[in-house]
Order: structure tokens, then C-alpha cells, then sequence
């Protein structure tokens, strides 16, 4: 997972409520094994709609994308995080979000950015001409107009962002930990790791000595 402090760029303003995971990503895209590719199944649907905006080339590419209440509600596919990070999104914007997909946005290196509505109905207006802002560091969304809106997030969640640690990065960080407590097991508790004392006489667990 890459660290982020910043995104910057155009951000797609759509701003639609209650979107689900099988809008973001199908059922029929689920066959997959991979995480490559689902960025083109992302908003299958919403795309074979004529003049969505997902394929307008103003905002080909955008790192960002605004949305509306209860983004991401429904079944609890990862897929639907996998299909945005695929897409280059790499961060939502909106009101509210299902506990489930925010957690996987969050495991995938995507930001999700709770904001009021009026401060998600200005930021649809700038988006439609103009890049914005998340800073990690300062927790604001910025416009070249001066607007400035502070979120929270979890500081745990905000660290491992920022640090670029998914779950197995986590793992790795504390290795020394890790092999310092193994070790003493290994030292002072033999049974753990496949041994056991008996009155100074040291049993296998294959058989005893």
C-alpha cells in the first residue's frame, strides 16, 4: 500500500445517494481472482447510461470521488474497494458510508472522507471546474476558493494511511517484536514449540528421551 498525506486533482461530482456495492462493482465481475482489471466493471451500470460521468474526459483519471449518503451500502464485497483503488480512486468524499465498506476502503489504501452535505453540495460545484484537496496532515479538504473543511478519522486508521501499512505491513513492522517473543517462548515455555520438560528430563513430542 502507498503512503498518503495528500490528494490533489479533479474529483468526480456525483453525488448520489444510497449507492451500493453491486453498483460499484457487479456481481458478474466477482468471478475474478484478481484485483487487476475491476476498475473496468466499476459502475457498470451507471456506464451504459449516455453521458455518465464516469466516462466524461474532463474527469478521466480523478483521484477522487464525491458522493452522497450511505455510500457503499449493501453485501460486504471487498471487490468494491478493490474495483475503485483499480479505477485510481483514492479517496471518497461524502455525508455517510456503510461501516463495512469503509473498513475495506481504509484496508485498501483509500481514504473515505466524512463531510456534511452542505460542505458535499459546495465541493459537487467545485469539482465541476476546479481540482481539490485532502491533506492527511492538517485532516482539511481544500478549493482554489478558499473553502476549507476539517474531517476526523480514526488517528490508528490516519497512520497506517500515511505510513502506507495494510494489515501484512503492520505485521512486518513489528517483526523484531515478533521474533524477541518467540524466542523467550521458545527459552522459557519449551512446550509451546514442541517440547516438554519433565523433572529436568526433556520430552519430544514424538516420543520421550
Amino acid at each position: 500500500m502507498k503512503p498518503i498525506t495528500q490528494v490533489s486533482g479533479r474529483a468526480y461530482p456525483w453525488g448520489a445517494k444510497n449507492i451500493d456495492t453491486d453498483v460499484i462493482i457487479p456481481a458478474h465481475w466477482l468471478k475474478t481472482v484478481t484485483r487487476e482489471g475491476l476498475g473496468k466493471g466499476a459502475f457498470d451500470t451507471v456506464r451504459a447510461q449516455p453521458g455518465n460521468i464516469f466516462d466524461d474526459p474532463a474527469y478521466a483519471g480523478s483521484p477522487i470521488l464525491i458522493a452522497g449518503d450511505n455510500f457503499g451500502c449493501g453485501s460486504s464485497r471487498e471487490h468494491a474497494a478493490w474495483a475503485l483503488a483499480d479505477m485510481g480512486i483514492v479517496a471518497v468524499i461524502a455525508p455517510s458510508y456503510s461501516d463495512i465498506f469503509s473498513g475495506n476502503a481504509f484496508k485498501n489504501g483509500i481514504i473515505p472522507v466524512v463531510l456534511p452535505q452542505e460542505a458535499v453540495d459546495r465541493l459537487i460545484e467545485v469539482a465541476k471546474t476546479d481540482p481539490i484537496t485532502i491533506d492527511l496532515e492538517t485532516m482539511t479538504v481544500t478549493t482554489p476558493y478558499q473553502d476549507r473543511f476539517s474531517f476526523e478519522l480514526d488517528a490508528f486508521r490516519r497512520q497506517c494511511l500515511m505510513e502506507g501499512l495494510d494489515e501484512i505491513g503492520l505485521t512486518l513492522a513489528r517483526d523484531t517484536v515478533i521474533s524477541k517473543y518467540e524466542s523467550g517462548v521458545s527459552e522459557h515455555r519449551p512446550w509451546m514449540s514442541g517440547e516438554r520438560a519433565y523433572a529436568g528430563t526433556v520430552v519430544e513430542s514424538a516420543g520421550r528421551t
